[in-house]
Parts: C-alpha cells; structure tokens; sequence
C-alpha cells in the first residue's frame, strides 16, 4: 500500500503564481479591511462591495497559472496516496493537476445560495453579480468561508491529518484556525516538513524540518527528495 502525504498548503504557494496574499502587513486586503469584505456582517452591510470584491479576485485568478510547486506536488502522485488541504479558494492546485484537494475555505469559482448553504453551483466567468439568484429565489453569494462562520470540512481534513505518512505545510503562517491546528493530529512518528521563507516555530514537535526557501523553490527539491527515498 502507498504512503500517504497529506499537504497543507497556504497564501504563499499562491502568491508565487502573483496571487495577492490575504493578510499582508497592514491587515488590508486590496485596500479593505478583511472583516468589510471577508464577514456575514460586511455582506450584510454592502453587498454590492463583497461581490465586486470576489470578481476582481476571480478575474485576477484567471491571468495567473499554477507555478513549480503546485507542479511538483502532481509528481508526488506518482508514489504517494497525496491528500492536499488547501486554505486557498483559488483552483491553481486543480489545474496543476492534483487529484485529492480539500478547500477548507471555499471555492471562488462556485456561488451558493444565501439562504440554503447546501445549494452550490460552479461558475463559469468570473462575474457573480446582484439578482443573481438560487433556485430559492435568494441572492447568490461567493462559496467562500467568512470570518465567523463554521468551517465544515475541518472535522474530515483532520482525520486524514491523522493517517498520514508525512504532512507537509507550504506557504502557510500557521495562524489562521481551525487549519493551523491541524498539525497536532499528525501521527507522533510522521516526519513534518515545512517550507515557508518566513517559517513559523512551531513548538512541541520533534520531528519537523524547517525549509526556509520560497514554495517554488523549497517545494521541488523536497518533492525530488522524497520520490528517491
């Protein structure tokens, strides 16, 4: 049976691809505050902001493409069970080509119902735009998790954080929760690698080796270490 690597990865193996990053130093986000754009209360508030906020996203995920460290993590496909759990909403890790992919966060290709979370529908273009409706007849809003609201799919990212061989976390700050803490359920024997320019420490782990290299560097040559072992 084939190992199993679950990855986690973050902002940073997007920002790469030319991705603005979610939280940069002065806690804006293109210019807005992440709770105006990014919360129930800031849809409430102006839904017309949020919605135009998403587009421009969309449309700037459009002009970009998967760099060498979504690539690489393909190629671990080719001996490895690969998990990816993204906190990214983008598709870069679809495109490359990976086959397992968990967004923790949401999806900013699909809109969902305002009243009904379970109803989801992909998206073609990259504009959701007002009177976009459900089939309930209600608003459209971005398949993306707010600040404050539930994230549903932590329960099942952290029990494949449990069965991995290996867990390894890419361009993530480890500060945002519940994903940060995920690296608590990785197995006590399963070595932890992590690859972030600007590593975050990270306490009570014996096992874990700090790669202080860009994602498109650090990622590919841990990937051709890993395929030789």
């Amino acid at each position: 049976m084939r190992q199993k690597i679950v990855v986690l990865t973050g902002a940073g193996i997007s920002a790469e691809s030319g991705l603005a990053t979610f939280r940069d130093s002065n806690g804006l986000w293109e210019g807005h505050d992440v709770m105006e754009v990014a919360s129930p209360e800031g849809w409430h508030k102006n839904p017309d902001l949020v919605l135009e906020f998403y587009n421009q996203r969309r449309k700037s995920a459009l002009g970009v493409e998967p760099n060498a460290a979504h690539k690489a993590l393909v190629a671990l496909e080719k001996k490895f069970n690969v998990q990816i759990i993204t906190q990214n909403v983008d598709n870069l890790h679809e495109r490359a080509g990976s086959s397992n992919i968990m967004h923790l966060h949401g999806k900013l290709f699909e809109s969902r119902s305002s009243l009904d979370e379970n109803l989801v529908y992909p998206m073609k273009g990259w504009e959701l735009k007002k009177g976009d409706l459900c089939e309930k007849g209600s608003q459209l809003r971005p398949n993306i998790v707010w600040f404050g609201e539930a994230v549903p799919l932590i329960e099942q990212a952290a029990g494949e954080t449990m069965t991995a061989d290996y867990l390894l976390i890419i361009g993530t700050s480890l500060q945002v929760y519940p994903a940060a803490g995920l690296v608590s359920y990785a197995p006590h024997d399963a070595p932890i690698y992590l690859i972030d320019p600007n590593a975050p420490a990270v306490s009570s782990r014996r096992n874990i080796t700090i790669i202080q290299e860009k994602a498109t560097i650090g990622v590919p040559a841990l990937v051709k270490k890993l395929m030789e072992e």
